[in-house]
Formats: structure tokens, C-alpha cells, sequence
């Protein structure tokens, strides 16, 4: 519990520094790059902020602190983590989402390096097996499943705000420029890129699936399963939705909570992830570019889905464990939502 604090505030005060335009370029990309060595500065803090959160960055000394009373194995983790995302955050500064390789590699460093970070903690804490931590790849597919959820669900008011993130190798296919996805009669352009999309986000579900059948922990299980049902709910809402172009597509709070309450154990969380392929299934436009990609995918993640007990979808916990659960879910989505946002912004403004 504590170096999961203490990793999130960490990261919420690299995200601070990068996320703030008013600290020059020439000051801000070493400042990212040699952030974990703060850690370690007893006396470092940053009182120039003029972010919401520059609470973290002038109260740094705290957190560093109750960094450095964290066992060793925890530290190394923490300070890993980011050291590869401050160089990770400062590589993007300056240059556009072009390739699908560069929109998975921005993905990694934004949400795959805090699955991995997080994966190497539930191994360390021995609440997990040393599998969990070590296969890098799967912690990886956690993170980008939900960073690729995210853009694709925030197209519209990323546009709005000056911020692309979309891979220009996929939307150019569709359009001259990203913002004329938006007009009304490229419409049926801008779904077939979107369902483009979806589809390559929907690759990383077998992982996904992989990476949760290891683990044991209850409450360590709940954490990740959680924000996963919530992505394949988010995908299934936007695929081949208009509104993704029009406005904000969310789910249901209704669903939300019984997506919280059923997501307990494997089962469950296969029998969900199955539901939600065939809603999308359902949709796939026959003359869609993408509908043999969409297809095939689909029916490798049925191939693991397939529920094995219709009972499955539901174990019964106390109500104080769920709200435990909830809001454990609840934080983890948050963080990936936040982080992923104040990067974006970032990264966007150092493009302008």
C-alpha cells in the first residue's frame, strides 16, 4: 500500500513539472530527465510551479522522504520507473505521433511503464508471483490497453484543446488533416478510422487476459481487473459510433458499478471481455476496411473468453470489501485517465 502511494505521488510530480508551460524547455528536459535522482536529495523541492498540483513538487521533501524509508526493493523499482518515463516524457516533447510504432512506444511511456512499475511491486510486496513482475510485455499490453482507449475515446476533445494523438500513419489513410475527421461529410471516413483503431486497441485483450490469470491476490486482482472491464465497455461504446466525432461517448454509471461488482475473479472478467466483443461483432459494417482485421481479432479473444460457467460472472463480498474494491478501481483509472491527460497536453504544447 505504501510504495503504491508513494510510486502514484511520485509520478504525479514528474507529470507536474512536465505538464507545466511555464517552465522553459532548456530548464524542463534535463529537469525530466534527472528527476529520479531527486528521489534520493533530501533537501530538493520546486516552489516555480504554477500547476494545480504544485503541491507535490513544493512539498517534494515529504514524499522524497517516505520514499527513502521504503524497503531498497521498492525504491529500486520506483526510481527505474521514472527515470525511464522522465526520458520518456522529454522524447515526446517536441515531435508528433506519426507511426503505429511511435503511438505504442508514446503509450508505453505515458501508461505501459506504470503497469509494468506496478507489475514489479505486487512481485516485490510477494503478494504476487515473480512472474507478474518479470514478463514486462504483458504489464506493458495493461497500460497501453487502456492509454489506446483513452485517445480514441477523447478524439473530440483533444481537438478542441489543440492535442493529437492519434497516429497520422492510420488517419491520414482517411483524411488530409486529423480535425477534418470532425466534419460532417467526412463522416463515414472518420468511423472507419475510428473502427481502425479499435481494432489495433483490441489486440492487447489477449495479454490483458493472460497477464490477470496469474495473479492471486484479491484486492491486487480487483486494482487491474477493474479499469480493463471499463476499457472493453468504452470500445464497445465507440465502435462505430458518430458520436465519437460529435461529442463525449461514456458509459452508463449503472454499468459502472456492475462492472466494479462482477469483476472479482478470471471467469467473471472473461465472461465481460466476451460480451462486449460480440456487442462489437454485432456492429461491424460489412464494408468496413477493417472488418477482417476486427473479425480475426475478435475471435482470438473468444478463442480465451469463452465463459466456462454462466454463474461465473459473479462472486458476493461484503459491502465494505467492494467499497474497498471500487475505490481501488476507481483511484488506478483516475491515475492512468490524469497522467495520460497532463502528459497530452504537454506534449502537444511543446509541439506548438
Amino acid at each position: 500500500r505504501h510504495a503504491v502511494c508513494i510510486f502514484y505521488l511520485v509520478l504525479r510530480a514528474l507529470d507536474t513539472i512536465e505538464d507545466d508551460m511555464t517552465i522553459s524547455l532548456d530548464v524542463k528536459v534535463p529537469m525530466l530527465h534527472e528527476f529520479h535522482s531527486y528521489l534520493y536529495q533530501p533537501e530538493w523541492k520546486y516552489m516555480e510551479s504554477k500547476e494545480k498540483d504544485r503541491q507535490v513538487l513544493e512539498d517534494f521533501p515529504t514524499i522524497s522522504m517516505e520514499f527513502r524509508n521504503l524497503a531498497k526493493v521498492y525504491q529500486d523499482v520506483i526510481s527505474d520507473i521514472c527515470h525511464k518515463m522522465g526520458v520518456g516524457m522529454a522524447e515526446f516533447l517536441e515531435k508528433k505521433v506519426d507511426s503505429q510504432h511511435e503511438w505504442d512506444k508514446y503509450c508505453h511511456y505515458v501508461a505501459g511503464l506504470v503497469g509494468i512499475g506496478l507489475s514489479r511491486l505486487f512481485s516485490a510486496s510477494e503478494l504476487e508471483d515473480p512472474i507478474v513482475g518479470q514478463d514486462t510485455e504483458l504489464a506493458n499490453s495493461m497500460g497501453l490497453f487502456l492509454q489506446k482507449t483513452n485517445i480514441i475515446r477523447d478524439y473530440l476533445e483533444d481537438q478542441m484543446e489543440g492535442r493529437e494523438f492519434w497516429p497520422k500513419e492510420v488517419w491520414s489513410r482517411y483524411a488530409k488533416k486529423l480535425s477534418d475527421l470532425a466534419k460532417p461529410e467526412n463522416m463515414d471516413m472518420a468511423v472507419q478510422c475510428l473502427n481502425e483503431l479499435i481494432t489495433n486497441a483490441l489486440h492487447h485483450v489477449p495479454d490483458v487476459l493472460t497477464y490477470l490469470s496469474r495473479l492471486k491476490n484479491q484486492s491486487v486482482f480487483n486494482f487491474c481487473a477493474i479499469p480493463q472491464v471499463m476499457a472493453i465497455a468504452t470500445l464497445a461504446a465507440c465502435y462505430n459510433n458518430k458520436q465519437v466525432f460529435r461529442g463525449v461517448v461514456k458509459i452508463r454509471k449503472g454499468q459502472a458499478v456492475t462492472l466494479m461488482m462482477d469483476a472479482t475473479n478470471i471467469q467473471a472478467v472473461k465472461a465481460i471481455m466476451y460480451q462486449y466483443v460480440e456487442e462489437i461483432y454485432q456492429k461491424i459494417p460489412s464494408t468496413d476496411p477493417s472488418s477482417n482485421k476486427t473479425q480475426q481479432v475478435i475471435a482470438s479473444i473468444r478463442a480465451m473468453s469463452f465463459p466456462s460457467s454462466p454463474m461465473a460472472s459473479r462472486h458476493h463480498y461484503s459491502p465494505i470489501y467492494l467499497s474497498c474494491a471500487m475505490l481501488l478501481a476507481a483511484l488506478s483509472w483516475q491515475y492512468l485517465s490524469t497522467l495520460s491527460k497532463a502528459t497530452e497536453e504537454y506534449v502537444q504544447a511543446g509541439e506548438n
